[in-house]
């Protein structure tokens, strides 16, 4: 059976319905080549493609862009930078496919990549609601500490950053993917949604944490957990991988195996 990248394009934009302005696409290759391999990432790093191509896959589908900006345009800014040039002659020589689904799985009903995260949880089935950018979440009472060691254990982190009262009680928590942890987002679900804590991927520090740092102050049970952009994203991309094994048992599909960016001393 003959599967092309356009085939596998479809069925990962089909499920968002119209999507208008969008930083999606095709960033190399070409799109009636046959899928030999696909990798599933976060981040296109060069370590990822490296790897992609040596396992013999010839289409990486990467959440995040690979030239360090939400716009692609960003990248005529660097176009003589060292980095720059090596990566995207690395993608060119290679010969690898990149496609960048970033939009369109934020618009799957509920949230492609939120869905990951609840599901690399266990918390499924504690949600009660999904909006557009939050998921709603209700739990047994704990308290905020007790959750930060829930999420370092299931999804193997090291350490979360935690404003607020980290022993603060906690039954009811908004979550927030990527960079939706801003104070838009954020602050209105500990007022409207009545949540004691929001865990979100990240967003400006001197927004909600700030928030969750006088709420505590003034003696009210709120708290924020941040656990990382690509932390919380990442399982939404491995969820990704086994939903296209699941369409295309004849293609080799896996997740990449991804490091935090960041090295801490």
């Amino acid at each position: 059976m003959r599967t092309t990248i356009r085939d596998v394009i479809a069925a990962v934009t089909g499920p968002a319905g119209p999507v208008g302005q969008t930083v999606d696409g095709l960033l190399s290759g070409d799109p009636d080549d046959e899928v030999k391999g696909i990798v599933t990432a976060f981040m296109p790093s060069q370590r990822v493609l490296e790897e992609a191509r040596a396992s013999g896959a010839n289409l990486v589908i990467a959440h995040e862009g690979p030239f360090y900006s939400h716009h692609l345009s960003f990248a005529k800014t660097i176009a003589d930078d060292p980095v720059y040039r090596a990566k995207s002659g690395f993608i060119r020589e290679s010969g690898l496919a990149v496609y960048r689904l970033h939009d369109h799985i934020h618009r799957y009903s509920p949230d492609g990549i939120a869905e990951g995260l609840l599901e690399a949880l266990g918390w499924t089935h504690d949600r009660v609601r999904h909006e557009p950018e939050a998921a709603i979440i209700e739990r047994e009472p704990t308290t905020v500490r007790a959750v930060a060691g829930e999420l370092k254990l299931r999804l193997g982190l090291r350490f979360v950053r935690v404003a607020g009262d980290p022993d603060a009680p906690c039954r009811r928590i908004g979550l927030l993917v990527g960079y939706r942890g801003g104070g838009a987002n954020a602050i209105p679900l500990f007022g409207r949604e009545g949540v004691d804590l929001v865990i979100c991927g990240e967003g400006p520090e001197w927004e909600a944490p700030e928030y969750a740092r006088d709420a505590a102050r003034q003696g009210r049970a709120k708290a924020l957990i941040a656990i990382g952009h690509g932390e919380s994203e990442r399982p939404g991309m491995r969820l990704l991988a086994r939903r296209l094994a699941a369409l295309f048992p004849h293609i080799p599909v896996r997740a990449a195996d991804e490091e935090p960016v960041f090295t801490w001393l």
